[in-house]
């Protein structure tokens, strides 16, 4: 059956060409802008290394903080957490896997060999657990641990780019040194470059906060500085119970600072990946409900327009086959079976041109990553760059499938009905009414 609804939607395309080009490219590229859609959001939310666990993160990037004494009972302040408001609050955590304390953005800085010039590098400084929490392909090396951590000892995990520009290749520089910030630095490790769409984790160099005094930098009663949060749970089951022990311990901390006027306000947090990417203020707490209804607006918007414009290319192809429904339905092929028909012929279609319009969005998203994925505010000019891994998914496919049917049922949907209801005597002479 399936070869037969083949064999007749290619002998259709055949027969009307012209129609059928027009109505494959309006179909390809219907499919080509939804999936654009649908890739933008999904380098936000979908897993890809070293961010492969964002299924399992919760993230507490900001926070808000006010004081009984400031300006009457309205003074917040806001932002990212010191490293003991961080510690306090999510470190201490015992329900995650892992919780990882780094500075909230990257920060441009030169690096360079001695008596060599210099070059600037987006800087991270994390602890050691960040290693646990991100799944970083090394090349070289490895992380630095707990031990070095705590000694506060100046060595750097860097990307393979930074270390062909340091030292002209990537492979056994492990151990060398190098200046950061003209300061000596050794290499603990290399991997591979990172990607800015992994906005948590990327970087080009990485160091223990304990090194540099980033740590220590603090305001508001050492209650605020430069760190955020990022938590990973054993499983997604386990978000209502973290959120629960995190509540706990904020309460206790409250009490604990409310002795000096404090009292921090958490909005909610930790937050999910899909939340995380919507709220990037500290002083608001943004509801991930409307975000996903204008995005499931902006899908139909794309579905219907063209739709409208297909079905009166299918209605033009059905005209050319009235007498064909009309000797089917005599020898008592039913309504039904009719519509069933035609639905799965073009169906058939959809799915090539669908296919045609999936591998462009592909190609689009790859090579136009620049001005696909570049952000208002960015604490780097690195050029966004994307690869397959980042944009093809389980999901992805599941979605290009979806959306082939929707249109497919939208543009065929009702001239396929209204081809099964002719009358059998009408349909033989050739006529539609």
């Amino acid at each position: 059956m399936i070869k037969q609804y083949i064999t007749q939607a290619l002998a259709q395309l055949r027969q009307h060409p012209i129609i059928s080009a027009v109505s494959i490219i309006g179909t390809a590229l219907a499919i080509f802008l939804i999936m654009l859609v649908v890739m933008m959001q999904q380098v936000k939310t979908a897993p890809f290394a070293p961010e492969s666990n964002r299924d399992r993160f919760l993230h507490a990037k900001y926070m808000s903080i006010s004081n009984e004494n400031w300006k009457g009972n309205g003074g917040q302040s806001n932002g990212p957490m010191s490293v003991q408001t961080a510690k306090e609050l999510y470190a201490s955590l015992k329900t995650p896997e892992a919780v990882t304390i780094y500075m909230c953005s990257t920060e441009a800085t030169p690096v360079c060999l001695p008596g060599q010039p210099s070059t600037s590098v987006d800087k991270q400084e994390t602890d050691a657990q960040f290693w646990k929490v991100f799944d970083f392909q090394f090349i070289d090396g490895k992380p630095y641990d707990q031990a070095t951590f705590d000694a506060g000892q100046p060595v750097a995990v860097i990307t393979r780019s930074v270390a062909r520009t340091l030292f002209g290749t990537a492979e056994g520089v492990s151990g060398r040194e190098f200046l950061l910030n003209h300061a000596p630095y050794r290499v603990a490790g290399v991997v591979e470059d990172v990607s800015t769409l992994a906005s948590t984790a990327y970087a080009q160099l990485w160091i223990p906060y304990t090194s540099t005094q980033v740590g220590a930098i603090n305001w508001t009663d050492g209650h605020m500085g430069y760190m955020s949060c990022t938590i990973l749970a054993k499983s997604r089951d386990d978000f209502d119970a973290i959120r629960e022990e995190s509540f706990r311990r904020l309460e206790a901390y409250n009490q604990l600072i409310g002795e000096n006027g404090y009292h921090i306000i958490h909005r909610n947090r930790p937050y999910d990946q899909e939340k995380s990417t919507i709220n990037q203020s500290a002083n608001m707490e943004f509801d991930v409900a409307p975000e996903n209804r204008r995005r499931l607006i902006t899908y139909l918007i794309l579905l219907i327009v063209p739709a409208i414009n297909l079905s009166s290319m299918t209605q033009s192809r059905l005209r050319q086959r009235v007498s064909e429904i009309g000797v089917r339905r005599a020898f008592g092929s039913t309504r039904m079976e009719i519509m069933g028909q035609i639905l799965m012929e073009n169906m058939v279609v959809t799915l090539m041109a669908g296919l045609l319009g999936f591998l462009m969005s592909v190609a689009f998203a790859h090579f136009g990553s620049e001005l696909l994925f570049s952000v208002g505010y960015s604490s780097t000019y690195v050029v966004p760059q994307t690869d397959l891994s980042m944009l093809l998914h389980a999901s992805t496919f599941g979605w290009a499938l979806l959306f082939c049917f929707i249109l497919n049922l939208l543009s065929t949907g009702l001239p396929a009905w209204m081809a099964s209801r002719i009358n059998i005597v009408t349909a033989m002479g050739g006529k539609l009414h």
